[in-house]
């Protein structure tokens, strides 16, 4: 009797001591796994390199659907308008005419589509438990974010110390002003310095002879990879949906995780939906920039012209 109890009273012991290791053992193995899993600080993640992985699958659909479509392949072709004809009843399709209700009222208002998405989200999007301080430094930063793409979008698209990017590197490339260049050769030279596609259209002219790059696949792209990041990936990492994380440089030269300096957990708003209204209101964005993205590489531009605009 004295040995069974010995032994009944050994037993949780040794095995309160098994227990004990064994989680020690297995920790170490996750605190391996999880380093191993280390993303390269200045390399996307996986998940990010999906989401990149779209615009150049997008585009390289769209440019074998228009080659093989016998209707496509039919229809009369622009090399100056780079598009098909506009007339509805000789047009390959819908959204193969420019005045379609998405290009006129929505792509050609893109960036302000894009802004309201992400401003709607960056006021609304759940807090969880961060400070007060916290959320507002964290939208102060998102800000200039949005001002440093937008910059970037203004000086390729709009105006850059005076032409646009895109219409320099047109006019680089040996573009010009049909109209500008008939009318200096008779003696008026009022049209000489025609140099952007805005004014020469105005004037009845045709912008032609360059490489001229794809603005609306400059705008859908920079504008649903801008709000992957800041409304996909931080809803995601907010739900606790997300498993991989950024990896960082920290100041003693190591790679941790992001977590490290992150003023919120992954997973603090687990349980709650991932998406809220404005979430879904963003995602709503991307879906449409990326079917007009599909409808540009389908109808519009040559395959090199989209793809200069990607990169």
């Amino acid at each position: 009797m004295a040995s069974r109890r010995r032994a009944s009273k050994s037993d949780p012991n040794n095995s309160s001591s098994s227990d004990m290791a064994a989680p020690t053992s297995h920790d170490q193995d996750q605190d391996k796994s999880q380093a191993s899993r280390h993303n390269p600080p200045y390399l996307p993640t996986p998940l990010e390199r999906i989401a990149l992985g779209i615009f150049p699958a997008i585009l390289v659909f769209g440019t074998i659907f228009s080659i093989v479509s016998p209707d496509i392949r039919a229809a009369e072709y622009d090399h100056v308008s780079q598009s098909h004809h506009q007339d509805p009843s000789k047009s390959p399709g819908y959204f193969a005419r420019k005045n379609n209700v998405f290009n006129v009222f929505y792509v050609k208002r893109g960036w302000g589509w894009i802004t309201f998405a992400f401003v709607f989200s960056l006021l609304v999007q759940p807090t969880g438990k961060t400070p007060p301080a916290v959320v507002l430094m964290r939208r102060i930063r998102a800000g200039l974010r949005w001002v440093a793409v937008t910059g970037w979008w203004f000086f390729v698209t709009q105006w850059f110390f005076g032409p646009p990017i895109i219409d320099r590197s047109f006019r680089w490339t040996g573009g010009k002003c049909e109209l500008a260049q008939r009318e200096v050769a008779m003696g008026d030279g009022s049209v000489k310095e025609m140099l952007t596609a805005v004014a020469c259209k105005a004037a009845g002219g045709k912008w032609k002879g360059g490489h001229d790059i794809s603005g609306h696949v400059f705008l859908l792209v920079l504008g649903t990879a801008f709000l992957m990041q800041e409304v996909g990936w931080s809803a995601l990492r907010f739900s606790g949906w997300l498993a991989e994380e950024r990896s960082i440089v920290v100041s003693d030269g190591t790679v941790q995780s992001a977590s490290v300096e992150s003023e919120t957990a992954i997973g603090e708003g687990k349980g709650e939906p991932v998406f809220n209204i404005s979430g879904k209101t963003a995602i709503g964005v991307m879906s449409l920039n990326l079917w007009m993205l599909l409808m540009t590489a389908i109808y519009f531009h040559t395959w090199f012209e989209k793809v200069s605009r990607l990169m």
